[in-house]
């Protein structure tokens, strides 16, 4: 079998005629053909669709929420799932990415792996989300509604659910199968919204938190079928003479510290231009950021099936790199242009406002991206040769970097000092990345496993 036909979960579609057959084969033959051949960059297309389909389709979701349900139980239920997917993220230890760079070189052991990683994270999640619930009356006294039992019970059982959802994703990335990805993304968004408008019908207060945890269930049951009965059965009948790397432990905590650091530079910048210029201000940088952050998610998944390309075949290491920088940088200079010159008529499809005080803003996070490529490039490469140290120093630096000039600019130059922030915090680590790229691109191209146990 060949690296292209073991790498998507596509038919051929030479000498078939397009007659008799299914509307799912010939969607998915018409993505094999759209998308090129090279399985690093194929997959990390179809990680990238996955992201803005669910990004696309959770608008939506909340469009029709704005239109059918009260303002107060919308504003209600949007605080509600917004604190259980914080304490998700929190709770998941990012195994997701820990899977992405194990399961590949796991063999027989895949399933044991996966389970055991379901099991931590589930437990782990739900207990946070316990502690939160015991203390949401100090925390966020709105949220008090979540003490009664039945919803407590609920509330718990999601954000743990949550974390499987993040994590099968993981795993199928890892085996992959990114087009099964972008499938189980497309049921959760798609049968959520259709239980919205039935819990609207209904006049149930409750529907959009019942119509987010019913799309859940049902994605997570057809995605874990798919995942334990077919794709991990075949990945370990493929791949049987793998080990289990060691030092699995160690190398989760350094990847769970770093992810905190690059979460914390993510997260608290909206905080900090609240508590500097106000909430009118706060709403112009969340709105800029969720724009320009789609640029971020491009590189994120092009880095993910990086991992996955090198864990297989490390000899490829700058190949695959190089690869990556290249096209990910065509793809990010043409999105970054488009976003530059266009920032002011996007922005005023939201209204004058986030233009007049936003274009500035946007403009200079999407220039952020392309720095930002050469940053995450670097920690998926170090992070696939297990150079632990290195990967969680760069989030460490872009964490300090980005806050402290975000507390010096944001008095200076207004909301747009967020903007200066980023761009800057990305290039001054990109720069020294760049012209030192033999430390950490080339130097281990050569190594024999993808299991090596370096960690310095």
């Amino acid at each position: 079998m060949t690296v292209s036909q073991e790498t998507v979960d596509m038919p051929e579609a030479t000498g078939m005629s397009g007659r008799g057959r299914s509307l799912p084969t010939v969607v998915r033959t018409g993505i094999a053909r759209v998308l090129p051949n090279e399985p690093l960059v194929r997959n990390g297309h179809l990680l990238a669709v996955s992201s803005l389909v669910n990004a696309g389709v959770g608008a939506i979701f909340w469009l029709f929420a704005t239109h059918w349900y009260d303002d107060e139980v919308v504003g209600v239920s949007y605080s509600a799932l917004s604190a259980s997917l914080l304490l998700a993220n929190i709770g998941q230890l990012n195994l997701n990415d820990f899977l992405i760079r194990f399961l590949p070189c796991s063999g027989r052991q895949t399933r044991k792996l996966l389970l055991t990683c379901y099991a931590v994270t589930a437990t782990w999640s739900a207990l946070v989300c316990l502690l939160f619930v015991l203390l949401v009356p100090a925390l966020s006294p709105d949220l008090a509604f979540l003490r009664d039992p039945l919803v407590a019970v609920w509330f718990v059982a999601a954000t743990a659910a949550y974390t499987i959802f993040v994590l099968q994703d993981g795993a199928l990335t890892a085996m992959r199968r990114p087009g099964w990805v972008v499938a189980e993304n497309m049921v959760f968004a798609f049968v959520k919204i259709a239980l919205l408008a039935g819990g609207a019908a209904l006049a149930l207060k409750t529907g959009i938190l019942l119509s987010w945890a019913g799309g859940l269930l049902i994605s997570l049951l057809v995605a874990n079928y798919l995942l334990l009965r077919r794709a991990v059965p075949r990945h370990e009948r493929e791949n049987p003479e793998a080990v289990r790397p060691p030092r699995l432990m160690s190398y989760a905590a350094a990847d769970y510290t770093g992810s905190l650091f690059r979460m914390a530079a993510y997260t608290l910048v909206p905080l900090m231009v609240l508590n500097v210029l106000g909430a009118e201000q706060s709403a112009y940088f969340s709105l800029a950021w969720i724009i320009g952050y789609v640029l971020f998610l491009v590189v994120r998944n092009m880095g993910s099936s990086l991992v996955v390309e090198v864990v297989r075949r490390p000899e490829q290491l700058t190949e695959h790199g190089l690869r990556v920088l290249r096209h990910s940088g065509m793809l990010l200079a043409t999105g970054v242009a488009v976003i530059v010159a266009g920032a002011p008529w996007i922005l005023r499809l939201f209204g004058p406002g986030y233009a007049e005080h936003g274009t500035t803003l946007l403009r200079l996070l999407a220039l952020s991206a392309l720095p930002n490529l050469v940053f995450s490039v670097a920690v998926d490469v170090l992070r696939a040769r297990r150079r632990m140290r290195l990967v969680v120093g760069l989030q460490i630096a872009l964490c300090v970097l980005v806050l402290g000039l975000v507390h010096v600019l944001l008095p200076v130059f207004g909301v747009a000092g967020a903007g200066v922030a980023w761009l800057a915090a990305e290039c001054l680590i990109a720069t020294p990345l760049l012209i030192r790229r033999s430390r950490w691109l080339t130097s281990g191209s050569r190594e024999k496993a993808p299991s090596s146990g370096r960690t310095s």
